[in-house]
């Protein structure tokens, strides 16, 4: 066995602007490197189930919105099927599940076009309510942040992971508000009284 204990642990760094001219660079207008930039969307024309759109913003404690925030999703399709991990076959061929989402420049606001997911099984046999699971990067972020978005249409009382929330009064954070046929919004607090719940994975 090769003894590493040698080796230095990398210090982590804050994101910076680095990280979308490597992850999203025909957004920032930088052409040749992607044909298109890598999940620009977790679905294919075909798709089943309800298309919605999630739009929202992350801001710090302070309430100023990062402009610079970048995310990555992950989602089941509309059977609660997840790509990749159906032995059956049965999942959508039209669902990714994966998307990378970065904030408008100007506005601070991002915004998600998906397909609505289905419940997903836990370990146990209960059913996880409608989700996304969301990756968060930027400025001032030494660690990516993990969160969830549920939807406030759905039954979630019964998903044992929002069950494990132990300040109830803070699962709201996590609920997706309905703003019109097929449009949601979910805003995202990184400090302060109303910051969003993360989870540590």
């Amino acid at each position: 066995m090769q003894d590493l204990d040698y080796l230095k642990e990398t210090p982590s760094q804050t994101g910076g602007p680095y990280v979308h001219i490597g992850l999203t660079p025909n957004k920032l207008g930088i052409e040749g490197i992607y044909p298109v930039d890598l999940g620009e969307s977790p679905i294919r024309d075909g798709a089943k189930g309800e298309i919605v759109t999630i739009t929202g913003t992350v801001s710090d404690g302070a309430g100023m919105v990062m402009r610079d925030a970048l995310m990555e999703s992950w989602q089941a399709d509309a059977a609660g099927i997840y790509p990749g991990n159906d032995p059956r076959g049965a999942a959508d061929p039209n669902v990714t599940g994966w998307a990378r989402i970065i904030a408008d420049f100007d506005s601070g606001e991002w915004v998600l076009k998906t397909v609505k997911p289905g419940r997903v099984p836990f370990p146990d046999g209960r059913m996880m309510a409608p989700h996304i699971s969301l990756w968060i990067v930027a400025r001032g972020i030494n660690l990516a942040l993990q969160t969830r978005i549920y939807f406030e249409d759905e039954d979630n009382e019964a998903c044992p992971v929002l069950q494990r929330i132990e300040h109830r009064a803070r699962v709201t954070t996590l609920i997706a508000k309905k703003s019109g046929a097929g449009q949601y919004r979910f805003d995202i607090v990184l400090q302060g009284d109303n910051e969003t719940v993360f989870f540590d994975i």
